[in-house]
């Protein structure tokens, strides 16, 4: 069978949309409207702690099974959208677990809260990126396997 035949060849893509898309909607959508349209910011903050607290978990959810269908049972060799996606696989989980258990209980207890909220803010930006990076590059090589699966394109005719 070739590479990315399988039926099961859209999930790694798939994955990482899912990833992605929940970074953007809660950090970029969901949260600043907790903060603009709820009664105190720290009702808010509240909310946002508990959200992003779920979020760690779709991303931990996505990264693992991005982990686990990096390589086909029995196969020595990664998949071909592993070698280029694997790193930012891992930084991006890294990050999630760090902001969780190492930055936002600094936050919750307001502990230098303007550090702590600009520390966990850039390593949230840098997990949006490196999911990113991971969905795109999923993302073209299935563009490029579809092409290969559909052979040469037919020669135009001539003027």
């Amino acid at each position: 069978m070739r590479p990315g035949s399988s039926r099961f060849a859209r999930l790694p893509a798939l994955a990482a949309a899912l990833w992605w898309g929940s970074l953007t909607t809660v950090g970029f959508l969901v949260v600043p409207m907790l903060f603009a349209h709820l009664p105190s910011p720290a009702l808010a903050g509240q909310m946002a702690a508990k959200l992003f607290a779920a979020q760690t978990w779709v991303t931990v959810a996505c990264c693992v099974l991005l982990l686990l269908i990096s390589r086909r049972r029995h196969e020595e060799f990664q998949e071909p959208w592993a070698k280029a996606a694997l790193g930012f696989v891992l930084g991006g989980l890294l990050l999630a677990l760090l902001v969780q258990f190492g930055v936002s209980p600094r936050i919750v207890a307001r502990q230098d809260l303007r550090l702590w909220h600009s520390v966990g803010t850039g390593m949230y930006v840098l997990q949006w990126v490196c999911a990113l990076v991971v969905l795109w590059r999923t993302v073209a090589l299935q563009a490029e396997l579809a092409e290969d699966l559909a052979g040469p394109a037919p020669a135009q005719p001539g003027p």
